[in-house]
């Protein structure tokens, strides 16, 4: 398929309009016309002569391919300025024609048509081809409106109604212009070039060409190419880019970096790991790009409903044309009239805006937060949760062991732990091993090492043999009633114990857990805050574990012991009860992320979490996925909002013509009304991101 920017998309009906009309081409059964990005996908073998002639027909047009995005940016603001400059001559001359008309009505006329003219004119030569193709759409109805105005000798009125639809054109271009430059923004962040290092030559290369295993070197305030590895060099970088984090990161050899983060002060030499394609970014960009297309269920109801609309509205107007006069004798010329202003009123725009620029904004914001989310759709389902469903280990938790409790009973009890525990590789020795090194204990040298699988270990300490494991291996004989209880009491909270012994007695126990995430409390409350109801934990730790972390962070429920199936059928269970969302770190809860209504992946960037989720937190902490959800709500009130409005006042102009109080201007004003607030409604949700940041 191939893929085309386009300038001069006006509305979202008529880009529907026009892929509709590209289908019907040669090849053109998969064609698809991007409002919210402004791209056309097409097939390569479509006649392209006849794709634009389509959209030359409404006033759109290919952005040839020497154009750059500045320059597609360029001709959207020139073309708006076009349109202002027309609509503020065609006010003028409309007052002058007012003024005119008190002398001479034939000059006044003359002014009348000119200003229509050139306020209406693109309208007026899309409405006419329409009108000899049997295609009624929005500009069709307002050349009929224009035309029957002028018939009838409402040049004033006629008039006004170009200039006001002329100037709803121009808001609606500007409105959804705005929520699109402001994603152009966010595609800006991709880096253009590289300095690559070539048998020790260095050269300046475009990112496309890049491959794996190529060596960079990234100078400070430069952008990181692709994602990689330090191998020479030092420095903090900047991964606001990819994980909406704006405190730097020390970077050192070995570490892996992201395609798009800023190199802040050392200069880096990196191997690239994969090609820019591959990279985070470039994924990240990709799939925020594709998400503002997908359509809604909401979205696609519009769509769906404005295709029947319109001829509707023309029927309704014919009947309120004819019938008064036949049936109780009305006068033709005013029921002739209060049809024109039906016709007006009719206009879908604000009905099929309600949605979309509000949808571009929402995951827009969130993706400068770094948070990932694949399409309208889910964003939407993200404001309607009502239960969140956690995996324990690397969610809520840090997913590593750490020494929560200790329990000294002789003075030498940490300096043989770190001594034994130092050339272990167990993971429980290294966290015994961060708190030695967090206390500043002094350790040496154990020797006679020996291991007793599923016990621990025996080694010789400053000459006396000690042994480091749990409790299974300790002689009986060394626990004391009060030791006893004390072991008790520690598994019976959930601890995994690690026990320090020689031959004489026990010199120490230590608590192991998996460390509690400092923010997770925090989180629960801001959750709760936003909205949500329940927050459920699954995970596979014993009962105790469970209930003292659902207990210390205040989740409203929790299951343990749990297998990845039984996991997956809690999942199911509790989509039963309400919409849930199911967050883990994308790899080991696929099953579950899938089954749940929505899945939620913590990623820092890894692929599987990306191709997982619908929804992916580009942090490795859930900090941001309150505010995600706060946003995602707003959105979803925001569409309701603008929807009861478009509909609201078309509502109260059609009851207008009851009583035949309707007129062309009102009818005018309820429909661009009606747009500009729809349009300017949805762009608060931009406007507030700029205040915050």
């Amino acid at each position: 398929m191939a893929e085309y920017k386009l300038q001069g998309l006006s509305c979202a009906n008529c880009a529907r309009e026009m892929e509709e009309e590209i289908r019907k081409l040669d090849h053109g059964e998969d064609a698809k016309i991007l409002y919210n990005s402004s791209k056309l996908v097409v097939h390569e073998q479509i006649s392209i002569q006849k794709v634009e002639r389509i959209l030359a027909g409404d006033g759109a047009s290919i952005v040839k391919a020497s154009h750059d995005s500045h320059d597609h940016s360029h001709e959207h603001a020139h073309s708006n300025r076009q349109l202002k400059i027309l609509i503020i001559t065609s006010t003028v001359l409309f007052f002058i024609a007012m003024l005119t008309g008190k002398w001479s009505m034939n000059a006044a006329i003359m002014i009348y048509l000119i200003a229509a003219g050139l306020s209406g004119y693109q309208t007026f030569i899309k409405g006419i081809k329409n009108l000899f193709k049997f295609k009624f759409n929005i500009d069709t109805l307002m050349t009929i409106a224009l035309i029957g105005a002028f018939c009838i000798g409402e040049w004033k009125e006629g008039t006004l109604v170009a200039i006001l639809f002329g100037i709803n054109e121009y808001l609606e271009g500007i409105g959804m212009e705005k929520a699109r430059k402001s994603m152009e923004a966010l595609l800006k962040i991709a880096p253009k070039e590289a300095t690559l290092i070539d048998n020790g030559i260095e050269r300046v290369v475009s990112i496309e060409s890049l491959k794996a295993g190529d060596i960079v070197l990234v100078k400070p305030g430069e952008k990181i190419p692709s994602d990689g590895t330090v191998i020479d060099g030092k420095s903090s970088v900047n991964e606001a880019a990819i994980t909406g984090e704006s405190m730097p990161v020390e970077k050192a050899i070995n570490e892996t970096v992201f395609g798009g983060s800023i190199n802040n002060e050392g200069i880096l030499k990196i191997t690239i790991t994969k090609s820019y394609e591959d990279s985070s970014l470039a994924k990240i960009l990709h799939l925020v790009e594709e998400a503002q297309e997908t359509k809604t269920p909401t979205e696609q109801f519009i769509n769906h409903f404005a295709k029947y609309y319109t001829p509707i509205i023309i029927l309704i107007a014919i009947i309120v044309m004819i019938l008064p006069p036949i049936i109780v004798g009305g006068e033709w010329g005013k029921w002739f009239y209060q049809g024109l202003a039906v016709l007006i009123v009719g206009c879908p725009c604000a009905l099929i805006l309600s949605s979309p620029i509000a949808i571009v904004s929402g995951i827009t914001r969130n993706a400068r937060n770094g948070i990932l989310i694949k399409g309208g759709v889910f964003l939407e389902q993200l404001g309607k949760i009502d239960t969140i469903a956690f995996d324990k280990t690397g969610t809520l938790t840090k997913g590593e062991p750490f020494v929560e409790v200790m329990k000294v009973y002789d003075d030498r009890f940490l300096q043989v732990a770190g001594s034994v525990e130092k050339s272990s590789t167990h993971p429980l020795a290294k966290a015994v091993m961060r708190k030695i090194d967090e206390l500043s204990i002094s350790i040496t040298e154990a020797m006679e090492v020996e291991t007793i699988s599923g016990q621990g270990i025996y080694a010789t300490v400053n000459g006396e043999r000690y042994f480091v494991g749990n409790e299974k291996g300790i002689p009986t004989a060394l626990i004391t009633n009060k030791i006893k209880e004390e072991i008790e009491h520690l598994k019976g909270q959930g601890y995994t114990l690690v026990t320090v012994a020689n031959d004489e007695k026990i010199l120490g126990l230590m608590g192991i857990t998996d460390e509690i995430r400092k923010e997770s409390k925090h989180i629960m409350d801001e959750l709760y805050d936003a909205g949500i109801k329940q927050t459920v934990m699954l995970t596979g730790d014993h009962i105790k574990t469970a209930e003292k972390v659902a207990a210390k962070i205040g989740l409203t429920n929790f299951y343990a012991n749990l297998l990845p199936d039984e996991k997956v059928k809690k999942v199911k269970e509790l989509t039963k009860k309400g919409k849930v969302a199911m967050v883990g770190d994308g790899i080991n809860d696929a099953p579950a992320l899938a089954t749940a209504d929505l899945g939620i992946a913590m990623g820092k960037g890894t692929d599987s979490a990306i191709e997982t989720a619908d929804i992916v937190l580009m942090q490795d902490h859930l900090g941001k996925l309150p505010t995600a959800i706060k946003i995602s709500k707003r959105v979803n009130q925001i569409i309701k909002l603008n929807l009861s409005l478009a509909l609201g006042l078309k509502l109260i102009a059609l009851l207008l013509t009851i009583p035949g109080w309707l007129t062309l201007w009102i009818a005018i004003l309820s429909d661009m009304g009606a747009t500009v607030l729809v349009t300017l409604i949805s762009l608060t949700l931009m406007i507030e991101k700029r205040k915050q940041h």
